[in-house]
């Protein structure tokens, strides 16, 4: 998966959240609990992480993603993007001021080792 360097370098604090429900209009932030907030080697190493998603087909079902991650500038103010995680159709759907428009839709493989690891992560966060 494609994060744009000045997302990987602006990026100070991930917020983890578990999904409840779509968003009322397209970019606005998906509802749900934030769970768990990623700074330091723990959001160093979950953006390398997600760097390794290796790209898949697109597969169907209707986008419901369980899990997003914000991603939040230096300040803490404003967010830099968030990506939404659907392990069922193999896509990431990314919005933000820092997303350009050809990034916005991703296909990762949910199978591989680096996607089963961000899995891990993210159910370990929402327990």
């Amino acid at each position: 998966m494609q994060l744009p360097a000045d997302i990987l370098a602006d990026t100070a604090l991930i917020a983890v959240v578990r999904i409840s429900a779509r968003p009322k209009k397209r970019g606005a932030p998906w509802p749900g609990e934030t769970v768990a907030h990623w700074a330091g080697s723990e959001l160093t190493d979950a953006l390398a992480l997600i760097g390794t998603l290796p790209g898949s087909a697109q597969h169907r079902c209707g986008f419901s993603p369980g899990w997003s991650i914000r991603g939040y500038e230096k300040a803490l103010e404003i967010v830099l993007f968030e990506a939404a995680f659907c392990f069922g159709c193999h896509e990431v759907r990314t919005h933000g001021p820092a997303v350009p428009p050809h990034l916005a839709t991703q296909f990762f493989d949910v199978d591989a080792p680096p996607s089963q690891e961000l899995l891990a992560r993210f159910r370990a966060a929402g327990t």
